[in-house]
């Protein structure tokens, strides 16, 4: 199956922005620096401004993916995955993150709406924050994550979404995916700000792994330099 991004590692901003303007000047400022692989949208630009004139506002400088987190998707029932495919498609989206968390019926429906929409679909099971699983007081069984990236391979989907401030999560997750037979393609939030670290969650990774990084990206005052400084991270992880 063809990756989302085209390069074996990369930085992904995720522009969780206010401003089209500023997510205009944010990929202008960085979208030619060697490394940068992809753009990560969010529903602060979705909602704010639609989807078509986010897509249009980063064609102007890039032909880079652009990534769509719903925050959370998939978590509605089976067939509302349809609309959401047909909304993402038609706008320009490249790929689209679920976190499937209303079960395995929901996730398989939304993930092959993605599919025959020619969608790139990355999974999620585990977040970055404190009190998600059971055991430190969260809602989701501790198995969950474990159980919806399982029923994502069945479904077709070899890129997924692991905690870039848990590295010893991202070890067993990667191990549970190569057990499985495959290579996994994984994506990480939590880094810099939420306390994770390129080069330490970068060596366990794997070969293919995209560092999500927001505000210590777009927060910078020299966007430039910020994005040439994390991308040259990505070898210190290999």
């Amino acid at each position: 199956m063809k990756s989302i991004i085209k390069i074996p590692r990369s930085i992904v901003p995720a522009c969780d922005i206010v401003g089209i303007r500023e997510f205009d000047n944010l990929v202008k400022e960085t979208c030619k620096v060697d490394g940068i692989g992809a753009y990560k949208v969010g529903f602060e630009l979705g909602l704010g401004y639609g989807l078509p004139a986010i897509v249009s506002a980063a064609r102007k400088h890039t032909n880079k993916p652009i990534i769509y987190d719903h925050q959370k998707a998939a978590t509605d029932v089976p067939f509302t995955g349809e609309g959401f495919a047909s909304v993402c498609k038609k706008a320009g989206i490249n790929a689209v993150i679920l976190f499937p968390q209303a079960g395995p019926v929901t996730e398989k429906e939304w993930i092959k709406a993605c599919q025959r929409a020619g969608l790139g679909v990355v999974v999620g099971g585990e977040m970055t924050h404190e009190g998600y699983l059971h055991k430190d007081g969260g809602f989701l069984d501790d198995d969950a994550p474990m159980r919806m990236y399982g029923a994502a391979i069945e479904n077709g989907v070899r890129e997924f979404v692991v905690p870039g401030n848990k590295p010893e999560k991202i070890k067993i997750y990667r191990e549970f995916f190569e057990s499985r037979g495959i290579v996994p393609v994984l994506h990480s939030p939590g880094l810099v700000s939420q306390g994770g670290s390129i080069s330490e969650s970068g060596r366990l990774a794997g070969k293919y792994w995209h560092a999500i990084v927001g505000r210590a990206l777009y927060e910078a005052a020299d966007k430039k330099k910020a994005a040439q400084e994390l991308c040259s991270k990505l070898l210190e992880g290999k």
